[in-house]
């Protein structure tokens, strides 16, 4: 499989094609206008003559035509010279069948019969003729004087194109080497403009490289405002996945630091010599510690935390999922539960999470309610941020908890064994949860309900 081309190869050679047909059509249409000035110089040129000519000419008293003794040009005078004239019509002196010509062209087999109509002009070329190729100019003459008979005549005047052609191939050559060197030039320049503008690119590849090998812990900083964006998202990917495993690494450090403990008493019991029914009890009582302990703990490593491409989830269907279930489980205690949730409000995580955070709270709530439960969501932006947040905040009418006891309830927990007294694990599944998307946990006394109030606000990004 053929290696693709990097992003400056690719630049320069679409650059490189379009400059290149630019530059053939700019070379095609500057030599077309150059060849067709040329031959408007050489009607020009010739036109002029034709007038020189008929300037010099003169009639005699019968009504003769006399032809100029000089030409306006000395090539006029040499034969196969390249510039040739004639003038051909009735009455003119010195003439040979109907025709008088120069003296360059005097035996010459050159297209001069033609009789035109009085004041039109036909200007042909390149013709072939023995000479080589010929411009040829024409006017028809109408020549009046009184007293005099009219001279009806048609001048003849014609150039050699070998003229044309050298002119339009010395420009042609120059104009390729102006363009060509003009071409490399712009090349230069644009391959000089791709490395100064993808530079941002490259330092972003070598920034990423210095992470894997551990030689810095993010991306740098400097990016122009295109790659900022993206540099913020990779940064806040790497925390992302830094935390995860870390937390998987605590999960699992936490474990067999907590499974000691009912290790070790099996153990003392095994080693002490208890009787049957005893040690049944107390293995019973051990293994089903250490089934809590290996579900909590895996709880807290199933928490998947803060995603930077997360897609935003809203909270409505997830809360009624989870208050429906609640319902039925305290279907005897008559508690309702109320929504206050902003539609604009979104989870930007894991849906896994979501529902573990809102099932876990509102089981709670439900536990030590008498009979009212509310939730609220709003968006909560954090001023300078892009993306908003959310706080939600889950309340009842049940004892609530006194405050000199709300520090100890939201204090780290180290050990996958330790609990706060009628919270059971789920209040540390939800710490865990915060913490991994870098949120807020804050309780404190309902103000509508009059029992406890659980806000957590969290943020995107």
């Amino acid at each position: 499989m053929s290696r693709p081309l990097s992003l400056q190869a690719r630049s320069l050679a679409a650059a490189g094609f379009v400059l290149a047909a630019f530059l053939g059509l700019a070379f095609v249409a500057l030599d077309r206008a150059f060849h067709d000035a040329a031959i408007s110089s050489q009607r020009e040129r010739l036109q002029g003559y034709v007038y020189a000519y008929l300037a010099g000419a003169d009639t005699s008293r019968t009504g003769t035509l006399i032809p100029p003794e000089v030409g306006p040009d000395p090539r006029f005078e040499r034969p196969s010279s390249g510039l040739y004239a004639a003038i051909v019509g009735d009455n003119i002196r010195n003439a040979s069948e109907r025709q008088w010509r120069s003296a360059s062209a005097i035996g010459a087999d050159l297209p001069f019969s033609a009789e035109l109509p009085a004041g039109e002009v036909r200007f042909d070329g390149p013709l072939q003729t023995p000479l080589g190729e010929l411009y040829v100019l024409s006017q028809g003459i109408e020549w009046s004087v009184a007293n005099r008979p009219e001279l009806k005549l048609t001048f003849h005047v014609a150039e050699d194109g070998g003229a044309v052609r050298r002119q339009a191939a010395e420009f042609r050559g120059t104009l390729f080497a102006w363009l060509g060197g003009l071409g490399v030039l712009l090349l230069l320049l644009l391959l000089a403009v791709l490395r100064w503008s993808l530079a941002p690119l490259r330092k972003v590849t070598a920034d990423l490289e210095r992470v894997e090998r551990g030689g810095q812990e993010h991306l740098g900083d400097g990016y122009p405002p295109e790659l900022s964006g993206l540099a913020t998202n990779l940064n806040a990917f790497i925390d992302s996945e830094r935390d995860r495993l870390k937390r998987y690494r605590n999960t699992l450090s936490d474990l067999a630091h907590s499974l000691k403990t009912p290790l070790a008493v099996v153990r003392t019991q095994l080693e002490s010599g208890a009787d049957g029914k005893e040690l049944r009890w107390t293995v019973l009582e051990q293994v089903g510690r250490m089934d809590e302990i290996v579900a909590y703990q895996l709880s807290r490593a199933a928490t998947s935390g803060r995603q930077t491409f997360a897609t935003p989830l809203p909270l409505e269907p997830f809360a009624e999922e989870v208050v429906q279930s609640l319902e039925k489980v305290y279907a005897g205690r008559n508690v309702l539960c109320e929504f206050e949730i902003d539609p604009a409000a979104r989870f930007h995580g894991d849906q896994g999470d979501l529902l573990e955070l809102l099932g876990n709270l509102l089981e709670n709530a439900f536990k030590w309610a008498r009979h009212r439960v509310l939730l609220t969501a709003r968006s909560a932006p954090r001023p300078g941020e892009r993306w908003p947040g959310v706080e939600l905040g889950i309340e009842d009418d049940g004892p609530g908890i006194p405050e000199e006891r709300i520090e100890h309830l939201l204090q780290r927990g180290v050990r996958g064994d330790e609990r706060v007294q009628g919270h059971g694990i789920g209040l540390s599944i939800v710490q865990d949860i915060v913490r991994a998307y870098r949120g807020t946990l804050q309780v404190e006394r309902s103000t509508a309900l009059g029992g406890a109030r659980f806000v957590v606000r969290l943020q995107r990004g």
